[in-house]
């Protein structure tokens, strides 16, 4: 029986990779984390419709406040505003530093503790096309950090990232080709009700949408 934890934050692209992992295991674990960003509350909200959606046999939520207190961020620190810009030469002030790192870290932690002995699946949603030019979105982090993880942990770990090199058309298409409950995902950086429609992740979704030829169903401010 293979068996998967998927980091799931409630964003389209963790979306789709639940429903890629749900395609492919038999039982799933969903993982979610709240670091007091300024849409904690949204994305909480879409993770549980999600999990209600594909009904995991176990759902995690974790709670993690050093990152905000490290700060250094828009996602965290409202003095930073978010832009509005999207800059593939730049990295933009929404990178929250080695985020993925501390999530997976933690993953394969609960991983080891409710899969002795076994090997476990961890997907993560990550892309590095079309992405928002994030350090620890690259492949290569993945493939090595998967290694480093694998000296410290009793059972084995293999870190499964889909999307990697799909680029966010493909990843709507994709989604709607699954049957994904798009309209339960979130997106937003700023907004907890109506997205904003013009933060830089809201930018990559609306182009997405729009190149795929398809509509976006959540509403827009």
């Amino acid at each position: 029986m293979s068996k998967a934890i998927v980091l799931v934050s409630g964003g389209l692209d963790s979306l789709v990779t639940a429903s890629i992992a749900a395609q492919e295991n038999d039982e799933l674990y969903f993982l979610h984390f709240n670091y007091r960003q300024r849409t904690e509350d949204k994305e909480l909200e879409s993770f549980k419709h999600i999990s209600n959606f594909y009904k995991p046999k176990q759902t995690k939520i974790i709670t993690i406040e050093y990152i905000k207190d490290l700060g250094g961020n828009s996602l965290t620190d409202a003095n930073l505003q978010i832009p509005i810009e999207h800059d593939l030469n730049i990295i933009p002030n929404t990178y929250v530093p080695f985020r993925n790192g501390n999530f997976l870290a933690i993953a394969a932690a609960w991983a080891e503790l409710l899969f002795e002995d076994e090997t476990v699946k961890i997907y993560i949603g990550a892309t590095q096309v079309d992405g928002s030019n994030y350090p620890d979105c690259k492949e290569s982090f993945f493939k090595k950090f998967e290694i480093a993880i694998n000296e410290g942990i009793k059972n084995n770990i293999a870190i499964c990232t889909p999307l990697m090199n799909l680029s966010k058309k493909d990843i709507v298409i994709l989604g709607n080709k699954l049957n994904a409950p798009i309209e339960i995902s979130w997106s937003c950086y700023s907004n907890n009700k109506e997205a904003c429609g013009v933060c830089d992740s809201c930018y990559l979704r609306l182009k997405a949408f729009n190149d795929a030829g398809l509509k976006d169903p959540i509403k827009y401010k």
